[in-house]
């Protein structure tokens, strides 16, 4: 599902991409050559691609709201994540005595 998601997001984030760059930021693009003329029906071209460039920015932030939301989590699959969670909350059960601790030896001239 997870994956699914994110290719639809990636093909959505395309075609946004390339009905922005068909837009002429003017208000001419497509929709100039289209404005005095009747062809196979489509009388507003840029009203056309506004509406397309709001509906993929509005499915683009679903999708990335679901992504979220079927993210896998978890972590690692093969075990070692649980393994380090169990050494990290093992207790201690011998203090460390003195002699077990490292002497550092003072480096200062004086």
């Amino acid at each position: 599902m997870y994956y699914a998601l994110v290719i639809v997001a990636i093909i959505v984030c395309l075609l946004l991409g390339l009905i922005i760059l068909i837009q002429n930021p003017k208000g001419g693009g497509l929709a100039s050559g289209f404005t005095g003329s009747n062809v196979m029906g489509v009388q507003r071209t840029g009203d056309f691609l506004e509406k397309g460039t709001w509906i993929l920015t509005i499915t683009l932030m679903v999708l990335a709201l679901l992504i979220n939301i079927s993210l896998p989590r978890g972590g690692d699959r093969n075990g070692q994540t649980d393994e380090l969670q169990k050494q990290i909350n093992k207790p201690v059960t011998t203090p460390l005595s003195p002699s077990a601790l490292p002497v550092l030896k003072d480096t200062s001239k004086k």
